[in-house]
């Protein structure tokens, strides 16, 4: 099935004093469900850094901010591939309270080698990519 969907807590570290999540934690959610989406796919980021010297960097993101996570909530983030290029891919995270939409976002990442300059998705990685488009 297209997509990757990963669930936990949020745990007070992730909230402000009023026990509501922080607006950038989400980000921090989002990335979690990116970096597992890839290992699933048999892609670890410190693998890639490691053997190929890549990394992967956000170049834009657009979020929305639909309703408040707190405390204790169980939330689920569904992370989908929208299109692979040559040197980047983009993707569509949503994050859930059970069927209830709190933050959506469109992010598109781009592949760079250690000087920080963009460069090719492996052919296997577009390929992996390929198989979580929605």
């Amino acid at each position: 099935m297209p997509g990757h969907t990963i669930d936990f807590r949020v745990y007070y570290e992730d909230t402000d004093a009023g026990g509501v999540v922080f607006y950038a934690n989400y980000l921090k959610f989002a990335e979690r469900g990116r970096t597992e989406l890839l290992r699933e796919a048999g892609f670890e980021n410190r693998a890639l850094h490691e053997r190929e010297g890549v990394l992967f960097v956000v170049r834009r993101l657009n979020a929305d901010y639909h309703r408040s996570a707190r405390l204790d909530d169980l939330l689920t983030v569904k992370t989908s591939v929208k299109t692979v290029n040559n040197a980047s891919f983009e993707m569509n995270q949503a994050i859930f309270r059970h069927d209830s939409l709190l933050f959506s976002m469109d992010i598109t990442l781009v592949c760079i080698n250690i000087e920080g300059k963009p460069v090719r998705l492996s052919e296997e990685l577009k390929s992996r990519l390929n198989d979580y488009i929605m």
